[in-house]
This record gives structure tokens, C-alpha cells and sequence, in this order.
């Protein structure tokens, strides 16, 4: 079970990046051209969304399944640890809280104001994101699947 939780926060992974970056591109896009917030503006965030959060259940399981998680917190000294332990969740989990701030406000907001609240708390949350990756980890894993996938 460990092996296909965490194959499956990998490639999760790939996929809300990029609706993240879509989701961002697309507000900012919206909010200077001071188009009307459409339906499909809507989707494109809603996908971002839903992503995320499934993205954040994987991760909550695979933190207590996994060797490197929960197992490892009295280990702060290795930077690598420290990392998968601590770091990636603890400020993922804020990512997506402020992504899901983001979805609340913009559903509150004016009409001329949602491709704002998209923009801001879906673009601070893809920093987060993007700060915490373990690319170390995540490139080598990504490498040596490609690799072995075809012996």
C-alpha cells in the first residue's frame, strides 16, 4: 500500500502543479484584461481546487504510512528529513489552506474581484508549493522509473 500511496502523490503531484500554474496564469490574465468571470474561469480554479485537496489526502496518508514521516520527527538535524518530516507538510498544509481561503473569497467577492482573490491566494499558495518540493527526491524517482520502466 505504501508503494502505490506514494507513486500516486508523485504523479498527483505533476498534475496540480500544472493546474496551479493554469489557475494562477488564467486569474492574472482575467484580473488586467478586466474580463468577466465566465464559467469556465470558474473551472479552471474549481480543477485547482479539487486537486489540491485530493493531493493533500494522499499526503496525509502516506505521512503516517511512511518511514520518512511521522517516524522521523525526532531527527531535525538531517536536512533531508527535516524536509519530507516537517517542512513539506507543515507549509504544504498552509498552501492549500490559503488555496481553499482563495476559493471561499472569490465566491464571496464582487464580480470585478475574483480573478483578484484567485491571483492572490491560489498564487501565494503555488510558492508555498513549489518552495517545499523535495526535487532531490521527487527527480530521482521520476528518473529512475523512466529508466527501469522500459527493461
Amino acid at each position: 500500500m505504501y508503494n502505490i500511496v506514494k507513486e500516486a502523490h508523485s504523479g498527483i503531484a505533476y498534475l496540480v502543479l500544472i493546474a496551479l500554474v493554469i489557475a494562477v496564469i488564467n486569474a492574472i490574465i482575467g484580473a488586467t484584461s478586466k474580463k468577466e468571470f465566465t464559467k469556465k474561469d470558474r473551472t479552471i480554479s474549481l480543477v485547482a481546487f479539487i486537486l489540491t485537496h485530493i493531493q493533500l489526502l494522499a499526503g496525509l496518508i502516506l505521512y503516517f504510512v511512511s518511514p520518512l514521516g511521522l517516524g522521523q520527527l525526532g531527527n531535525m538535524k538531517d536536512s533531508a528529513m527535516r524536509l519530507t518530516s516537517m517542512e513539506h507538510p507543515l507549509i504544504n498544509i498552509i498552501a492549500i489552506v490559503l488555496i481553499t481561503m482563495g476559493w471561499s473569497q472569490h465566491k464571496k467577492a464582487a464580480d470585478d474581484k475574483k480573478f483578484g482573490k484567485i491571483a492572490l491566494f491560489y498564487g501565494i499558495g503555488l510558492v508555498l508549493v513549489l518552495s517545499r518540493i523535495p526535487y532531490g527526491s521527487w527527480f530521482a524517482e521520476s528518473i529512475k522509473y523512466k529508466i527501469f520502466s522500459y527493461i
